[in-house]
């Protein structure tokens, strides 16, 4: 059962609701105020011809690294793909045959409108193939299918870091 709230009874100059529109004109006119007068050292960045300085551990647009032959260091293990909690990397695996790494990414797919940049995939992946310290932004695209980024749009960020190499964060 419900409980009886007792409520005040206003009076004429309360319900005509003045002093709310009071007091909300004057929180506003203390922060145009504030902003006008008090803070001269705010400035707005202008980011198409200016580039923002990234912090260290920045997660960017995704890249794949390269071995030292320039095939892919992804051994479609699927352990990104699993890990990740938006379910937005595809993998398709292929077989080499005879040499030292069993398997390859035939397929290699991340769909950059479903993902969360969280870095599970980052941080699941065993032989350091994906990285997302590439310091640049998702690309706006026109249309859904450019969403999806393929194995070799990913190799070819794979040189871009911004963030220092070895382990050393400083």
């Amino acid at each position: 059962m419900g409980y009886k709230v007792a409520r005040p009874e206003l009076n004429l100059f309360e319900k005509s609701y003045v002093p709310e529109i009071l007091k909300g004109v004057g929180v506003s006119s203390r922060h145009f105020f504030r902003n006008i007068f008090g803070k001269k050292d705010i400035v707005t960045v202008e980011y198409p011809d200016v580039k923002p300085d990234y912090a260290p551990r920045y997660r960017g647009h995704h890249r794949l690294m390269a071995r030292d032959d320039g095939t892919a260091r992804c051994v479609a293990c699927m352990l990104c793909s699993t890990a990740c909690p938006a379910h937005c990397i595809t993998i398709e695996a292929g077989d080499y045959g005879d040499t030292d790494v069993e398997k390859y990414p035939v397929k290699f797919e991340i769909d950059l409108l479903v993902c969360v940049y969280c870095g599970m995939c980052e941080e699941a992946c065993p032989c350091d193939a994906i990285r997302m310290d590439s310091g640049i932004h998702t690309p706006a695209q026109m249309y859904r299918k450019d969403g999806r980024v393929g194995k070799v749009d990913l190799m070819a960020l794979g040189d871009l870091s911004i963030a220092k190499q070895g382990g050393e964060l400083k």
